[in-house]
């Protein structure tokens, strides 16, 4: 059986008819749990239809409603993007308008963002696997340290930032990916990947999966390991999963559960001046800088058909993770060299977090008729808690070598931070007609956040214990209206909001206060677009979005300290496009020499302050920033790639070109002697990638990443893994056998 098969299901009876074109068979799976053989005709299907490699969401799926939103799914097992490193830029290269910080290139993180938000971690979205969180903290400190080996992905799907009312109330929406599950026609299937590649790449990944009786499984073992494209970058990662799925027919249950974890070590290179840069943006001066994060994910999930209408499922999920790193974080203008006085290394800073979540959700669909159509009413309920311990400041080693011992007794910072939601959520699906759906929503998010602490050893370095409590109501509306069978209208306006982090709770020294008003960002998504497929040959989907961010917390300068209040609002407003086609198929061709498939992916993001409320700033028209460019927001991302296939063969070239961004408020186009704040001039990058399946065991895969060796930045940053200017990889290959039995 293989991805041809058909599925009808309702609460008696499950009916899987699975077409095997190169055998000629189907298989009946009925109400007695027993399979069937039968021989049928030969079929030649000549009609030609785009198998696209980015697809959209159903109206519902998993007891989500989809209908409305700006959504996309990236099928991963016919891409060729190099999945050996988790390249970004690629994976995600047919979704419009996906911004990428590149400064890691182990892949270990994936740091991206949409419509001008921040890249950092992907913080702005809400990141799960198969459907449960897997950041450090889901409202506190909602940064990603962990993203799954893409070998092991089956999609990854992406919901804009109308996933607020069913996911949560980041601006960004929900990125989530699907892990590969067990082959239903085998007892056991076996899949190997392996990769080398430059500078020392390693990546191994290999996986056993299938079905007994009824028990499907999937589990995975994953190693990648390499040098490093720049001095002192070198990593180790070490990645294991299991899962399994059990169904019972009868009584409509179907029972999932999955664990990973996740180890690297990785060396951080630290950050440039852009005078190191351009004389040499592989060369680094921090050799014992080191990152280290453990992870463990778990996730379980009943799914219950209780009648024709009604469907339930009950998940739960939890995270045990740590997130260390020992380095020396003086500004790259200060070198880290041995002192004379001792002939040792001074004494490096260690930081380590530990996080300690879990969450359930109960989630249903209730179908009825109305108006002569049938409708849906999807809604539920979460619970949520997170415990973050928080130490900073440790005195280290004056070692180089990745080691966490302290030297001094205790951190000189020490925080405890703890978050409590309940979330009630509703969405209605209204069939209006055979054309138009309409899906109002709601969801009541209860959220409260506590920090307890010190942030110095001083008698004055105590925190008083700051408790805070809100409810906050979110809605939204969707709409889509069906042009014909292949192409509609969509339109979504959807409230959003972001509580106040755990940094921003709390001072960063006994001389930063904060303002006891702090208040959470808030602000909507709205989306309007047409999308759809022609002739069976192009795909594509144009839309137009506007996203309204207020509150924004920042800091100023009071009584001559620092102190961190909410500083404006920001809007970000432009076009998201994406065309992908058949060349010769558009002109009618039936060419024997196979076929071109081109793609463009193209966004155009305007994204200011239209509010500033920073006094200090207000009445200097030099450093005035309305109007000003919010900062990490590129004015375009573009990117378009072409591919020629044929029996088996694959070459594909994939072109990327990135604005100038500004990494301040202000938008200072100078960098400052750290190299921490200035301009990053915009880049573009080559990729090629070729692969040949020799058979449906059988693949080989090997590439070039910026082909054209360009030199280029996405970040700055101000403490780890800079601070500096932090460099994009340069050109690098590689070459992967895959083995499938």
């Amino acid at each position: 059986m293989g991805e041809n098969d058909c599925w009808s299901r309702n609460w008696k009876n499950v009916l899987c008819v699975f077409t095997i074109l190169t055998g000629g068979s189907v298989c009946v799976f009925g109400q007695t749990d027993t399979l069937k053989t039968v021989q049928s005709k030969e079929i030649l299907v000549k009609q030609f239809r785009l198998k696209p490699l980015v697809d959209r969401m159903p109206d519902e799926k998993d007891l989500v409603i989809y209908a409305g939103k700006k959504t996309e799914v990236i099928k991963l097992r016919d891409t060729d993007a190099d999945l050996s490193t988790n390249n970004a830029r690629q994976i995600f290269s047919r979704v419009p308008g996906v911004s990428v910080w590149e400064s890691d290139g182990s892949g270990i993180q994936t740091s991206i963002a949409v419509r001008g938000l921040s890249p950092n971690r992907s913080w702005e979205f809400n990141v799960r696997q198969n459907g449960a969180d897997i950041a450090a903290e889901a409202f506190g400190y909602p940064e990603s340290y962990f993203s799954p080996p893409t070998e092991a992905v089956e999609k990854i799907e992406v919901v804009r930032g109308a996933a607020s009312l069913q996911f949560g109330p980041q601006f960004g929406g929900l990125l989530n990916y699907q892990i590969k599950t067990g082959n239903l026609s085998k007892k056991l299937e076996v899949e190997s990947q392996q990769t080398v590649g430059s500078f020392g790449l390693l990546n191994s990944y290999t996986a056993v999966g299938g079905t007994v009786n009824k028990v499907s499984y999937y589990s995975y073992l994953h190693r990648r390991s390499a040098d490093g494209w720049r001095e002192n970058s070198r990593y180790s990662t070490l990645t294991g999963y299991g899962s399994f799925i059990w169904g019972n027919v009868k009584r409509g249950l179907t029972l999932k559960a999955d664990f990973t974890h996740m180890q690297y070590e990785s060396q951080q290179p630290g950050g440039l001046t852009d005078q190191q840069f351009a004389e040499n943006s592989r060369q680094s001066s921090r050799s014992r800088n080191w990152f280290s994060v453990p992870w463990n994910v778990a996730s379980a999930s009943l799914d219950w058909i209780a009648t024709s209408r009604l469907n339930l499922r009950l998940s739960t999920f939890g995270t045990l993770a740590e997130r260390n790193s020992v380095g020396f974080l003086s500004p790259v203008t200060v070198e880290d060299k041995i002192n004379p006085d001792n002939l040792q290394f001074n004494p490096r800073q260690v930081d380590r977090d530990q996080y300690r979540n879990a969450g359930a959700e109960l989630r249903a669909t209730y179908r009825f008729r109305m108006a002569g159509s049938e409708q849906t009413l999807a809604g539920g309920i979460r619970t949520y808690y997170g415990n973050t311990i928080r130490k900073q400041l440790g005195t280290g080693t004056t070692g180089s070598d990745l080691d966490f011992t302290l030297t001094s007794n205790g951190y000189g910072r020490e925080f405890d931070y703890q978050t409590r939601n309940t979330a009630l959520f509703a969405e209605q699906l209204f069939t209006l007609g055979s054309r138009w759906k309409l899906v109002p929503g709601v969801r009541l998010e209860m959220i409260g956040n506590s920090v307890s602490g010190r942030i110095s050893t001083a008698p004055t370095g105590k925190l008083e214990d700051d408790k805070r409590t809100r409810n906050v109501l979110l809605y939204g509306m969707g709409s889509e209206f069906k042009l014909n069978e292949t192409m509609n209208l969509y339109a979504n306006y959807s409230r959003s909001f972001r509580p106040v982090t755990f940094s921003e709770l709390t001072p960063s020294s006994t001389t930063e206060t904060v303002d006891p008003n702090l208040k959470d960002a808030s602000g909507f998504n709205a989306d309007l677009g047409f999308r759809g497929t022609w002739k069976n040959c192009v795909q594509f989907d144009a839309g137009l979005f506007y996203l309204h961010y207020s509150n924004r917390s920042g800091i100023i300068l009071k009584d001559g300290a620092n102190f961190r209040t909410n500083i404006g609002t920001s809007v970000s407003k432009g076009i998201e496009l994406f065309v992908e086609a058949d060349l010769f198929r558009i002109f009618g061709w039936e060419s024997p020499f196979g076929s071109i498939r081109i793609f463009t992916s193209n966004a155009w993001i305007d994204a200011r302050y239209t509010k500033w409320n920073n006094p200090v700033l207000q009445g200097d028209p030099v450093r005035n920033i309305e109007n000003k460019r919010v900062e990490n927001a590129p004015e375009f991302i573009h990117r378009a790639g072409i591919s020629y296939l044929v029996n088996g063969l694959s070459v594909s070239l994939q072109w990327n070109s990135v604005s100038k961004v500004y990494t301040d408020a202000a938008n200072t186009e100078s960098p400052n002697p750290a190299s921490t704040i200035g301009k990053i001039p915009g880049y573009e990058v080559l990729d090629l990638n070729i692969s040949f399946k020799a058979s449906p065991h059988f693949l080989i895969k090997a590439g070039i990443n910026n082909l054209s060796d360009n030199r280029y930045a996405t970040r700055r940053s101000t403490g780890y893994p800079g601070p500096g200017l932090l460099p994009g990889n340069g050109r690098s290959f590689y070459g992967t056998v895959s083995v499938t039995l």
